[in-house]
């Protein structure tokens, strides 16, 4: 498996690609995959706000789209003193498509904080409310 370094280089490393001229905030995501490779992704604005897609689901829907479906860990780097956690979204998919994989929070120097899943989404919706069969 990748080293916690080499994932929060990568996501530092994808948040240089962020795309953010409305709010200023990039962020870069990197998803370590079960197999040790990582995916990487930056947050893409867009003028009507509703349309925008944050680094962590950009990093996990390009990883699904390659077929990768194990995952690991995945880190969040922004350009803050305080840890930068995934928004409610992201918590979600993350949760419905990774299961309680760590959190790894970091700004452009040092890391700022480490999490399982669980702890950030305590309650998830998922596919185990929706009944039998599904």
């Amino acid at each position: 498996m990748a080293g916690s370094d080499a994932l929060v280089d990568a996501a530092r490393a994808a948040r240089a690609f962020a795309r953010a001229p409305y709010s200023g905030f990039a962020v870069g995501a990197a998803l370590e995959c079960a197999d040790g490779s990582i995916v990487s992704g930056c947050n893409i604005e867009n003028a009507t706000y509703g349309l925008t897609v944050c680094a962590e689901r950009v990093a996990l829907l390009k990883a699904l789209s390659e077929g990768r479906d194990r995952f690991v860990r995945i880190a969040v780097v922004a350009d803050t003193d305080r840890p930068t956690p995934p928004c409610g979204p992201c918590r979600q998919l993350l949760w419905e498509y990774c299961g309680d994989i760590e959190v790894v929070m970091a700004n452009l120097a040092r890391e700022t904080g480490r999490h399982q899943l669980a702890t950030l989404l305590p309650m998830p919706f998922d596919r185990s409310l929706l009944g039998p069969g599904r």
